[in-house]
């Protein structure tokens, strides 16, 4: 049974933008990003293209809901096998009213980006 799409979201970041402004004030990897997803970002060797990816999905998710939340309401965490999932805290997860977000993001060596889908619970 298909259920109905309620909206969608998309964002593009430059990675090198994020690079620049987590190396210039360090506090905003704290403010924008939850522990988790840190935990798994910061080990990586293209940790910025990582954060870059997920600020993308961030702000994919908020206009695929229409509204804006605190950065720390929409988290995207990786499931067992690797792929991306939102997981809404609070007033995101209000604005959702039960529906479920998709997630896929992408990214080459200098852009990340990121297509956000909300689709109607049965």
């Amino acid at each position: 049974m298909n259920m109905p799409i309620l909206g969608i979201g998309t964002d593009i970041v430059e990675v090198e933008r994020i690079r620049r402004i987590v190396e210039k004030n360090p506090g905003f990897a704290e403010r924008v990003f939850t522990r988790s997803e840190l935990e798994y970002c910061l080990p990586k060797s293209a940790r910025y293209l990582h954060l870059a990816a997920r600020f993308a999905a961030k702000e994919a998710v908020a206009k695929s809901l229409g509204s804006s939340f605190s950065w720390h309401e929409v988290e995207i965490i990786n499931n067992v096998k690797g792929k991306p999932e939102v997981v809404l805290h609070r007033r995101a997860k209000e604005a959702a009213n039960g529906a479920v977000v998709h997630i896929s993001l992408s990214h080459t060596r200098n852009y990340a980006c990121a297509v956000a889908v909300v689709e109607a619970k049965e």
